[in-house]
């Protein structure tokens, strides 16, 4: 059958790639696309959240199933015109996709229907922003209520500096509309990690376990950033404890959603916080897949992801086999000097479409400049993968792939793993 992928990221380019290797696939199409992805599938012009623009676009190309990468296109509704359009898709409506869109929603969603998660204030002005604070230690979280493309969640070091982050929101507008809204939540420590799931609004599955590496510098030292290299499978998460997340936290969800009478056809990501008594905080919902987790979890996949997507997108995911992860994957993010702050555009990339065994390059912020050469496009620009039967080589393959690659400024973080190799001695 004919697929499209809608989307142009490192996560869009692994879901290319995996749709590439299925037997469902008979036409494999993406908008807009990258450099890389266009290796594999033709890529088109248009915006992703222009609902009926897809529409025409789609029925214009003749394809039957549509698969929604980023958050913004299913926030507005493109899901929604594809269906009724008669298309089968893979993604929330944008009723659904308030679990993400709207950081006072999910929230409240939590309290509303059990599932674990911090205390919390939602502010909308800066004296209630300063209440909120005061009844709290540092450090902070103080996170803007939409969409701020992966930045709108910070971690203060004092009570003057969260101060100023609401005002840089409330005030200065420095993230728009996104920040109209604050949250200011109970900081939780302990050990995160993300669980991917998909659902057809009726079973729930979950992918291989992952863990990704938020903070910008080796240490966990540096700003937030959308994530500077994964893993997976999480080498220390046992049947156990993924029952623990379904019974706590997936089939609430779900439930929920069913409750409030909300139709959610696609991806639950949940990003766990794991106490140090072993109990689980939700720090957030995504409805869609995770940036870097993808590009980790996909290669992992043991089964055949386009037909499991399918099954799903018929709402019929229970009759699916599932199997387990295959192998282990570790990825490693290449970003921009600067970034998650200013960054340079236009850098020249080498060393990139090499092909050796057991590694996948995979574009994200790149694109062809007026010479045809490969150049930096973005903040986060290749995500390095390395594939074995074990963490430790899939690192060292991974590490030994990106030193292959050149671009002026490049940066990246050197311990992606490491917690997790120190856990195991």
């Amino acid at each position: 059958m004919k697929v499209m992928v809608l989307g142009g990221g490192g996560r869009e380019h692994a879901v290319v790639h995996a749709f590439s290797q299925s037997k469902i696939t008979g036409g494999l199409h993406c908008c807009p696309g990258n450099p890389g992805i266009a290796k594999l599938a033709r890529c088109h012009a248009g915006d992703p959240c222009d609902p009926q623009a897809m529409v025409g676009l789609c029925r214009e190309l003749g394809i039957e199933l549509v698969f929604i990468g980023p958050e913004a296109p299913l926030v507005a509704g493109t899901a929604d015109a594809l269906r009724a359009a008669g298309i089968l898709v893979m993604g929330p409506g944008a009723s659904g996709a308030r679990l993400e869109g709207s950081k006072a929603f999910s929230k409240q969603f939590m309290k509303r229907h059990g599932i674990p998660t911090s205390d919390f204030d939602l502010c909308t002005d800066l004296d209630e922003c300063k209440a909120a604070l005061a009844k709290r230690s540092a450090p902070f979280v103080v996170k803007a209520d939409g969409l701020a493309a992966g930045k709108g969640a910070f971690l203060p070091e004092s009570y003057d500096e969260a101060v100023a982050t609401c005002r840089m929101m409330l005030e200065e507008q420095k993230l728009g509309s996104a920040g109209n809204l604050i949250v200011v939540e109970d900081y939780v420590q302990g050990m995160e990690m993300t669980v991917l799931a998909l659902t057809d609004g009726k079973t729930v599955r979950i992918l291989p376990s992952s863990q990704d590496h938020k903070r910008a510098l080796d240490g966990d030292k540096g700003n937030n950033t959308g994530g500077m290299g994964a893993y997976s499978p999480v080498p220390w998460v046992d049947e156990a404890f993924m029952k623990k997340v379904t019974d706590e936290v997936l089939t609430p969800t779900v439930d929920g959603l069913k409750a409030e009478d909300i139709p959610f056809c696609g991806v639950i990501y949940a990003g766990i916080m794991i106490k140090p008594d072993g109990s689980l905080s939700v720090l957030e919902y995504n409805v869609r897949l995770g940036d870097p987790e993808t590009q980790v979890v996909l290669p992992a996949f043991g089964g055949d992801f386009g037909e499991v997507i399918l099954a799903c997108a018929k709402g019929e995911l229970s009759d699916t086999e599932w199997p387990g992860a295959k192998c282990v994957a570790l990825g490693v993010v290449m970003a921009s000097g600067g970034y998650p702050d200013a960054f340079e555009k236009g850098c020249t990339i080498s060393g990139a479409d090499e092909e050796i065994e057991n590694t996948f390059v995979y574009h994200a912020g790149t694109k062809l400049n007026d010479k045809g050469e490969l150049v930096t496009n973005g903040g986060r620009v290749l995500t390095v993968v390395g594939l074995a039967d074990d963490l430790p080589t899939a690192r060292e393959r991974a590490y030994g792939r990106v030193k292959k690659i050149h671009f002026a400024k490049a940066h990246y973080r050197n311990d992606i793993g490491d917690k997790s190799l120190k856990r195991g001695k």
